[in-house]
């Protein structure tokens, strides 16, 4: 007799554990589900396709733009003005609004990249994603021009900002930029380390462009929602671990 006492409070136990993640309303029972839509980060390079991106202005993605294993390349060798022929700016399928955006990145020997957020794509208006999306710049400081210019060196970003600190690594070497944009607020972190923090939308924005390039531009660093955009500025450059959390 106790042991099937002790057997059916087993399977007493067993049913309430597989019914814990139920609510039941008089006869009806039905399954409560986390929401992870907001809290999960989705990868961005998935497949050789490239299925989450595309070209900016056109449909697909040319075929400068290798990856393999996981690794975007884009394979500069063949110039096309100042980019690459088969190559040119990709941007994200999907638009943005509020994100938390991974990426690793490897820069070649004087090359010049960029990570590109809130492009607006309208090719009628903007030749280029970097009329309309601030950009937080890839280099190697130490032989590229741009290198040399303040709020133009790795991390920064690009002609507005410069970061607080130097924690990039050279050319050739593996690195990690967030950006984190949410409600207005920005903030980027390279190698996991916070160097740059503003706001995005409010007077002092206003001014910081206004003092800059893209001044000549009227709808850059205003759009709200946009594209994630990654550069080619006729350099080699590599990029893994891509990744977007909607906040």
């Amino acid at each position: 007799m106790k042991k099937l006492a002790y057997l059916s409070i087993a399977i007493m136990a067993l049913a309430a554990c597989q019914s814990a993640d139920k609510k039941t309303a008089g006869d009806t029972t039905v399954e409560v589900k986390a929401d992870t839509t907001k809290t999960a980060f989705e990868p961005l390079l998935t497949d050789s396709t490239m299925s989450n991106w595309h070209t900016y202005g056109k449909t697909g993605v040319g075929k400068a733009w290798q990856l393999k294993g996981g690794v975007l390349h884009l394979d500069a060798s063949k110039k096309a003005d100042w980019q690459t022929n088969g190559g040119g700016d990709i941007i994200t399928n999907e638009e943005y609004e509020n994100f938390d955006l991974k990426v690793e990145w490897k820069i070649s020997r004087a090359g010049n990249s960029g990570i590109m957020f809130y492009v607006h794509e309208d090719t009628t208006k903007y030749k280029y994603p970097w009329q309309t999306g601030p950009e937080t710049q890839i280099a190697d400081n130490k032989e590229n021009e741009d290198g040399k210019l303040i709020k133009h060196r790795a991390g920064d970003l690009y002609d507005l900002m410069s970061i607080s600190k130097e924690v990039v690594k050279p050319a050739g070497e593996w690195n990690k930029t967030e950006v984190i944009a949410n409600d207005g607020k920005l903030e980027i972190l390279v190698n996991d380390e916070k160097v740059l923090s503003t706001n995005m939308w409010d007077d002092n924005w206003k001014k910081m462009i206004a003092a800059s390039k893209f001044k000549e531009w009227p709808g850059f660093g205003t759009f709200k929602k946009g594209h994630i955009a990654l550069q080619d500025h006729g350099a080699d450059v590599w990029f893994r671990n891509v990744e977007i959390k909607k906040l």
